[in-house]
């Protein structure tokens, strides 16, 4: 059976999820997992200690796991002398569909948990739903990336971006 490969052409090992295309997705979803906890983290409290509804601290978690998720790509792009221009339409290519599928992925797990958005800060409730639904949002998001970066999207953008400087 012939066997898929990776952006730069090494084939993948048998057995589908150990080869370079994987691991390129699994660290871009970690990277992706670390902007997104911080914003639904930082969100959900800020929503939590002022009070807010549902739809209010769903649309302050959403929003600042993307400010996060697109600022921990920038920053390194903008170190690495990219004109600012550039490096935010770079970003926002390699991030965007990443942050938007764990974020769907993470807010509606939030959803279905029952009293997960009513639960306070010092709830256990909210901390074990919060902390799951990442975990579930990462493991539904590697698979996007991998095709993301099959196809020289997402993340490959990126590494392309490393590739013409090193």
């Amino acid at each position: 059976m012939p066997t898929a490969n990776d952006a730069r052409g090494e084939p993948e090992a048998r057995g589908g999820k150990s080869g370079p295309l994987w691991r390129s997705a699994i660290q871009a979803t970690l990277h992706c997992l670390t902007g997104c906890a911080i914003g639904e983290v930082l969100g959900m409290v800020i929503a939590a200690a002022l009070g807010w509804r549902n739809a209010a601290s769903i649309g302050i978690s959403v929003a600042l796991a993307f400010f996060f998720g697109y600022a921990l790509t920038l920053r390194p792009v903008i170190a690495a002398g990219v004109p600012l221009r550039r490096a935010y339409r770079l970003v926002l290519a390699s991030d965007t569909v990443s942050i938007a599928t764990m974020e769907l992925v993470d807010n509606a797990f939030i959803l279905v948990v029952p009293g997960a958005l009513a639960a306070g800060l010092a709830d256990g409730l909210f901390w074990w739903s919060l902390a799951l639904s990442l975990v579930i949002a990462f493991f539904l998001t590697v698979p996007v990336n991998r095709a993301l970066i099959a196809r020289g999207r997402g993340h490959a953008v990126m590494h392309e971006l490393h590739a013409h400087q090193g």
